[in-house]
C-alpha cells in the first residue's frame, strides 16, 4: 500500500492511499478504512513459507523474535507411589506435557519433573499391610495392582489400635533409615516408577526427573531452621510449626488471624530446584483446589527473601465429571485408555472409510488418545467439564478423531501424488472459499501459538480447524489447479501435524 501525505491547511493533513502489489482494494466506512489483501500474493507467500519452514513454521515468526529464551522447570502428573495411576492425574499429565512441548518447541530449555507422593504415614500402613498380606512374586509381576489389593485389605483394619501402632512403628523405622524397612519402601517406589513409565509411554509422555517428597526429608529441616532464624515460624498450642500470613502484604487474600500449615518439603523442593536449575520460571500443574496452597507457598518463599518466587506459577485446572467405562464408574487411568482403544477398534471395524492398517491396536490407541486430549483441551483449563464418550468419539466436528482422520486423509492424498514436484505453483488457482479458509488459518498459526505461549491455554490451538476444509477440495482438476491444491494439502498437513504434536497427539498416517 502506498501512502502520500498532503497538507491542506495548517490544521489538517490529507492522506492518499493507493493500491499496490499487496493491497488490491481500499474502501472506507463510518470511521473505518478497509483493506483487501491480494489473495494470490497471500496464497503464494503463505505456502512458500510453510513448505520452507516445515515443522518450524509459526515458531520462526517475528512474533517470537523478541521473546527471550528461558529455562523452565515444569512439575506435573505427580501420582502417589504404590497406588495405581488414578484418572484424576490424567489432566495434570496431558496439560503439563502440552506446556512442556510448547515451550521446548519455542526454543526454551525445559526440565520436566514428576514430583511423586512417596513419603508419609500411609506408607507405614502399607508396609504393615504388605508384611501381613503381601506376596513378593505378585509384587514383581503386577506391582501396583497387588499393592492396591494389599492397601484395601489393611485399610479395613486401619482403626484398630494395634494396626495403628504397627504402622507408626514402620514409618518411624523408615524415617530412621532402618535397612530392612527402607529396602521394602525402595521396592514399592522402584516398581511403581517402572509401572508409571509404561503408562506414560502409552500417553506419549516422558520426564527428565523423578523426584519426590522423600528427597527433601533432611532439607526440610534446613528450611525449618531458616524460618525460625527469620522469625517467621510460630508454634501452635499443639506444637505445630506454622507461618502467620495475616499481617503481611496482600492482606485481602487471607482472613484475619489466618495461620497456614504448609509442608516444609514443598518449600525445600522449590529452593533446591532453583539452586540446581537456575531457572527463569517454575510451573506447577495441579487442580484448582490447590490454588491457595501455591499462593501461600510462593508468598512464604518471598518472605524468606527469595525474590524468584514471583517467577513461580501455578497452572490450575478444573475437574472432569462423568467419566465411566462400560463396567461403571472409572477409577484408574489404564481402564480409560483400554476403553477408548476398544471403542475406537470397534468404530474402525464398522466404518466404511477405514483403510487397512499394519497395527490396528496402535492406530486405535493413537486416535483414542487424541479423542481424550481434544475433548479436554477445547475449553478453559480452569473449567470443570462433563465427559462424554459419544462426543469424544464423534468422527465429525472439533474432535480428536476428526483431526486424526483429516491428517490421515491429507497424507493419503500426498502419497497418491507424492512424486509431483511442486515448483512455481500458480496461486491464482486457489481462490475457492474452502482454499481461502485454509490459507487464512495457516496465515494466523503464529498468532495462535503466541496466544498459547502467553496464557498456556491449549484451546487456541485446538479451536482453529486449519485443514478442516482441505479434503473438500478435490484433485481431479486441470494440471495447474491440481498442482496448487496438492501444495495446499501438503502445507495444511504439515501445520496440522505440528499443532497436534504440541498438544501431545501422535498424528496417524492411515486409518
Amino acid at each position: 500500500m502506498i501512502c502520500d501525505c498532503l497538507q491542506s491547511d495548517k490544521n489538517h493533513l490529507i492522506f492518499i492511499l493507493k493500491c499496490d502489489a499487496v493491497v488490491s482494494e481500499i474502501s472506507t466506512g463510518p470511521g473505518t478504512v478497509n483493506f483487501t489483501i491480494n489473495r494470490e500474493l497471500l496464497a503464494k507467500t503463505v505456502l512458500q513459507q510453510v513448505l520452507k519452514d516445515g515443522s518450524q513454521y509459526g515458531i520462526k515468526s517475528e512474533l517470537f523474535s523478541m521473546v527471550p529464551r528461558q529455562k523452565a522447570v515444569i512439575e506435573f502428573s505427580s501420582p502417589n507411589i504404590a497406588k495405581k495411576f488414578h484418572i484424576g492425574h490424567l489432566r495434570s499429565t496431558i496439560i503439563g506435557n502440552f506446556i512442556a512441548n510448547l515451550k521446548a518447541a519455542l526454543g526454551h530449555e525445559v526440565t520436566r519433573i514428576n514430583y511423586l507422593g512417596d513419603w508419609g504415614m500411609q506408607f507405614g500402613l502399607l508396609g504393615v499391610g504388605f508384611q501381613q498380606f503381601g506376596d513378593k512374586e505378585k509384587l514383581k509381576s503386577s506391582p501396583l495392582q497387588h499393592l492396591f489389593e494389599v492397601y484395601v485389605q489393611i485399610n479395613k483394619a486401619a482403626e484398630d489400635e494395634n494396626i495403628k501402632k504397627l504402622a507408626a512403628d514402620f514409618f518411624r523405622k523408615l524415617e530412621e533409615h532402618d535397612e530392612q524397612t527402607l529396602s521394602l519402601w525402595k521396592q514399592f517406589r522402584g516398581f511403581s516408577i517402572e509401572e508409571y513409565i509404561r503408562i506414560y509411554k502409552r500417553l506419549g509422555v516422558h520426564f527428565d526427573e523423578y523426584s519426590g517428597e522423600s528427597f527433601y526429608q533432611e532439607k526440610s529441616q534446613e528450611v525449618l531452621r531458616m524460618l525460625e532464624d527469620k522469625g517467621l515460624l510460630q508454634k501452635t498450642i499443639k506444637g505445630t510449626g506454622v507461618v502467620d500470613l495475616s499481617e503481611k502484604k496482600d492482606l485481602s487474600l487471607y482472613s484475619t488471624g489466618h495461620f497456614l500449615t504448609i509442608s516444609f518439603r514443598d518449600l525445600a523442593a522449590a529452593i533446591d530446584r532453583m539452586k540446581k536449575h537456575s531457572c527463569d520460571t517454575m510451573i506447577y500443574v495441579t487442580d484448582k483446589s490447590q490454588s491457595s496452597h501455591f499462593q501461600h507457598l510462593f508468598q512464604i518463599l518471598k518472605l524468606m527473601g527469595y525474590d524468584w518466587a514471583e517467577r513461580c506459577q501455578h497452572v490450575s485446572f478444573g475437574l472432569v465429571q462423568g467419566m465411566k467405562t462400560r463396567r461403571g464408574e472409572v477409577v484408574f487411568l489404564e481402564d480409560v485408555l483400554d476403553e477408548v482403544r476398544s471403542r475406537m477398534l470397534q468404530n474402525m471395524a464398522s466404518a466404511k472409510t477405514t483403510k487397512e492398517v499394519e497395527d490396528p491396536m496402535e492406530t486405535a490407541e493413537k486416535v483414542g488418545l487424541a479423542a481424550l486430549i481434544i475433548q479436554d483441551f477445547r475449553g478453559l483449563l480452569s473449567s470443570d467439564y462433563q465427559f462424554s464418550w459419544d462426543r469424544a468419539l464423534q468422527s465429525r466436528g472439533d474432535t480428536g478423531v476428526f483431526l486424526q482422520y483429516t491428517h490421515a486423509r491429507l497424507h493419503s492424498l500426498e502419497q497418491m501424488h507424492g512424486n509431483e514436484q511442486l515448483t512455481d505453483v500458480n496461486a491464482s488457482c486457489l481462490q475457492e472459499p474452502d482454499a481461502i479458509s485454509v490459507l487464512q488459518h495457516l496465515l494466523r498459526y503464529d498468532e495462535v501459538l503466541y496466544r498459547s505461549s502467553q496464557d498456556l491455554q491449549p484451546k487456541h490451538i485446538v479451536t482453529p480447524r486449519c485443514s478442516a476444509a482441505a479434503p473438500a477440495l478435490v484433485l481431479l482438476s486441470p494440471a495447474l489447479v491440481f498442482q496448487a491444491r496438492l501444495c495446499l494439502f501438503r502445507a495444511a498437513r504439515s501445520v496440522l501435524g505440528s499443532g497436534m504434536q504440541l498438544l501431545g497427539i501422535t498424528p496417524v498416517t492411515r486409518m
